[in-house]
């Protein structure tokens, strides 16, 4: 099943209003290996995507290519976000900007504390995310402000992940497989947490294997399957359609 797409460049799938992250025939490589093959999809403000597929389809890449990382390679493409040409920047450009990658393996800092890890994350002056605010949203991390970050469970690492990267006052957060090694309570607690943000206007883009779970999350889904788009509509629709999950996600 595959959904034509407008690829009018600022222009929402599902309106005429203005995308707040518009990605326009994006193309990436691993050395001689296509990953990325021509993407194009528009996110909006406050919105939760689900980028899904099975492994090996193109979703880490997509969005290790959304923030700058050196690999995989991009070669042709523009990203904007909120006007700005994140195509035309580094990582570190890219960041600044307000988009922040939360990696799969969570990247804690090794020797620092929970408090320490959000300190070096963090902007001067916090403009939107203090870090009250990020210890009232997560008093886990509030409770073991002086703990070392590595040494925390799998779950409060993922929080600490998570909150460093809203420490630099994000317009838009990529999730690789937050889910990924956790308890269905941890789960439930992550969930809780992205929903809050959501309603604080967070933009979210989310790779998730456990797709029931993103599904129920995002109000979007794209479905990729060898590098390219074959679906993009709302998350209910993936939902309700038997045909589709099993064919592209195997549920």
């Amino acid at each position: 099943m595959t959904v034509n797409l407008d690829l009018a460049r600022g222009v929402s799938l599902a309106s005429t209003a203005p995308a707040f992250l518009s990605v326009w025939d994006l193309h990436a490589y691993y050395g001689e290996s296509y990953i990325v093959q021509g993407i194009s999809f528009n996110v909006h403000e406050g919105e939760i995507l689900a980028l899904l597929g099975r492994n090996g389809a193109g979703k880490t890449s997509t969005l290790r290519s959304l923030a700058r990382l050196e690999n995989p390679q991009v070669t042709e493409g523009e990203i904007w976000l909120d006007h700005a040409p994140l195509h035309k920047m580094t990582s570190f450009e890219a960041s600044a900007q307000g988009l922040g990658i939360v990696p799969e393996d969570r990247r804690i800092i090794p020797g620092l504390t929970v408090e320490e890890n959000l300190k070096l994350a963090q902007i001067a002056p916090p403009v939107g995310w203090s870090l009250h605010r990020i210890y009232e949203l997560f008093p886990r991390l509030n409770e073991r402000r002086s703990q070392e970050g590595t040494t925390l469970s799998g779950g409060e690492q993922q929080m600490l992940s998570i909150a460093r990267a809203l420490a630099r006052d994000l317009k838009v957060l990529l999730l690789d497989e937050p889910y990924e090694g956790l308890a269905p309570v941890i789960v439930d607690e992550i969930e809780k947490t992205l929903i809050h943000i959501k309603e604080q206007g967070m933009t979210t883009i989310i790779v998730e294997q456990n797709a029931v779970r993103a599904l129920e999350l995002a109000d979007r889904a794209i479905i990729l399957d060898t590098g390219g788009i074959v679906f993009d509509g709302t998350a209910s629709e993936v939902l309700e359609n038997d045909k589709l999950r099993a064919e592209y996600l195997a549920i």
